[in-house]
């Protein structure tokens, strides 16, 4: 082909048909349809979206406007970009003075921490350097009142913007409680308020917080409809009280935790801005307030783990990301040993610099909605939108979100995914890096304190248990830890039969399988017949053995094998790697096997009997 023809050259045009005849052919056989996986907000995934699923009619041209999917502004982040608002945990004051005037210089542009008695009694000379320059993010909870009154006697208070936010809801769904009790907080709630309007009007002071919901195992549409619902229920109970609906939305904040499935967090904080544009219509606000949400992050402590903790860097930063991408207005990222409860200065260092490296090295501050547009992200957006919806008409028919919690109902739809998303770590259809999968054994672990079930103030409204996903595998590893110290190290022989083409794919399976619990692995040399596997057990002397390798050497010495070393070793537990045909099975099993081990078995289960019959011994 000339230079003339190759300029003159056009590509066929390709349709979606086309394309799934050769993603079909490449599938071997299998149906398209194989690809698609559903969700734990029961939507099913494709795995290619075109514009045919998306009326683009419907969609949000420009940021600043439409639904406000695409942002609250016309220029996104480069007329404001969002505020790293790295939280601050200290153990006085004096720390605390040093850590924000460390955080400040080192590119954090909130003020954002984590209230105490003693540094919210000092706190107005804490900040005196930097209240009238730097907006704050923080979460008030039982320290608001005072936090306000400190900040309103503050010379040029009227300069102090952010928010110091309470969500009374959130604090009820996170301890129980009674109901009498949340009205007195209303009341108090709508003195503060007033107070800041006064003396800080640029600060907000109502949050809708609904990490707790996340950190319970909530899905993306129930975080965005109780989100809503919450905000209405703050909205109605200040209407109550005397505030105008203009008055409470312009003090209104949002504060969603950010999960690790990246384009379903996207989408999360794209809907959430969408159907809150809708609610404040419904109220017949002005026109301007519909798109004036603004949305408050964090990292999800719910993804964390305590082995294999630099992994949480990673997390952490995909999480960040998907914030940032959603349009977010403050944010802040969790320290990789965020499962001890604290911080250090190298931690605290690291999730900063996470921020700043995607806004100046990825320049993210520099792009109007990159998302915008992607049919797979507006997809779900649309979907997201609509279940959310649907959940928050339900919860508003049962009354809201405080009898949808007092009669537990939500926290039995909440403990529903919950339990899905553990069957499925368990069962690793799920990964966590480093927990149920590619586990180290050798690693040193962060110093943890497990989730316990939480007291409830009221005999019958439950507190949302706050559990992380990998504690149950965690536990396992504490175990195995325990029962080296006391006993003797967790470990189990693999007795693998043949070459090593033949059962490295098993023994390697089992090791994967084995170690999420502590439990390590010891490989045979090949074993061709009798006399070597029972060199092997005589050498190593374990109470366990799981048996690797191929069907036919399975069929071979197999089962020769089982019986040698059950008639040697009566007290020995034997395993196979594998699932044989049912009539095999059964012999397998009248001659010694316990159970066989395959790519349905449940990974957590598996480790866990194992273990539990070495701390037997």
């Amino acid at each position: 082909m000339d230079l003339k023809k190759m300029m003159d050259y056009s590509f066929s045009q390709q349709t979606v048909e086309t394309w799934q005849q050769k993603a079909e052919e490449a599938l071997q056989g299998k149906s398209i349809d194989s690809l698609s996986r559903e969700t734990y907000e029961n939507i099913q995934l494709k795995p290619l979206y075109t514009k045919e699923d998306v009326n683009e009619k419907t969609l949000s041209q420009f940021p600043g406007s439409g639904d406000f999917r695409r942002g609250s502004e016309a220029l996104g982040y480069i007329g404001n970009p969002w505020e790293i608002a790295q939280r601050i945990v200290a153990e006085n004051p004096e720390d605390f003075k040093e850590k924000l005037k460390d955080s400040i210089a080192k590119g954090q542009t909130a003020i954002a921490f984590i209230p105490s008695v003693s540094i919210v009694k000092e706190l107005p000379e804490l900040i005196t350097n930097y209240y009238q320059s730097y907006p704050f993010s923080v979460n008030g909870a039982q320290f608001q009142n005072e936090i306000i009154y400190g900040m309103a006697a503050l010379q040029n208070s009227e300069k102090i913007s952010g928010y110091v936010g309470k969500d009374p809801i959130s604090l009820f769904a996170k301890q129980g409680g009674e109901k009498d009790y949340l009205d007195s907080v209303y009341d108090r709630l709508v003195e503060t308020i007033q107070a800041a309007s006064s003396a800080c009007p640029r600060l907000k002071t109502l949050l809708v917080d609904t990490p707790v919901y996340h950190n319970g195992g909530a899905n993306a549409v129930q975080e965005l409809a109780i989100a809503l619902s919450t905000a209405v229920h703050h909205i109605e109970q200040l209407k109550s009280r005397g505030m105008g609906v203009k008055d409470i939305l312009n003090k209104l904040v949002f504060h969603f935790s950010i999960g690790s499935q990246f384009f379903m967090e996207i989408a999360k904080l794209r809907a959430a801005r969408s159907v809150w544009s809708k609610i404040v219509e419904a109220y017949d606000a002005a026109p301007e307030a519909e798109g004036k949400m603004v949305i408050s992050a964090e990292t999800s402590w719910y993804t964390k783990t305590a082995y294999d903790p630099y992994v949480n860097v990673l997390r952490a930063s995909n999480e960040a990301f998907a914030a940032i991408l959603g349009g977010i207005q403050f944010l802040h990222v969790s320290p990789f040993n965020e499962p001890e409860g604290r911080a250090t200065l190298f931690s605290d260092r690291m999730a900063r610099n996470t921020q700043l490296i995607l806004k100046e090295e990825a320049s993210l501050s520099s792009v109007v909605d990159p998302a915008g547009g992607s049919w797979y992200v507006e997809s779900l957006t649309n979907q997201l939108m609509e279940q959310a919806w649907t959940l928050f008409l339900k919860i508003e028919e049962k009354g809201g979100i405080l009898p949808a919690l007092q009669s537990n109902w939500l926290q039995e739809e909440i403990k529903e995914v919950a339990v899905k998303r553990q069957k499925d770590i368990f069962s690793r259809k799920q990964s966590i890096v480093g927990i149920n999968k590619y586990a180290n054994l050798e690693d040193t672990p962060l110093k943890v304190e497990f989730s316990e079930d939480l007291k409830t103030i009221s005999s019958t409204v439950r507190p949302v248990q706050q559990t992380r996903l990998a504690e149950p595998y965690e536990k396992l590893r504490k175990r195995a830890e325990k029962l080296a110290k006391e006993k003797t190290s967790p470990a189990v022989g693999l007795v693998c039969l043949g070459k090593l083409k033949n059962h490295k794919a098993r023994a390697d399976f089992i090791s994967d399988i084995l170690a999420p619990g502590g439990i390590k692995t010891v490989r045979s040399r090949e074993v061709e017949e009798i006399n070597d596997a029972m060199n092997f057990v005589n050498e190593t002397k374990f109470h366990h053995y799981i048996l690797c390798g191929s069907d036919d050497d399975y069929r071979a010495v197999g089962l020769a094998i089982v019986k040698a070393i059950k008639s040697n070793f009566p007290k020995a537990m034997l395993y196979l790697a594998g699932l044989p045909e049912r009539a095999d099975q059964k012999v397998l099993l009248d001659n010694g096997i316990s159970q066989f081990i395959h790519l349905k078995s449940i990974c957590y289960e598996i480790a866990a009997s194992i273990l539990a019959e070495m701390e037997a011994e």
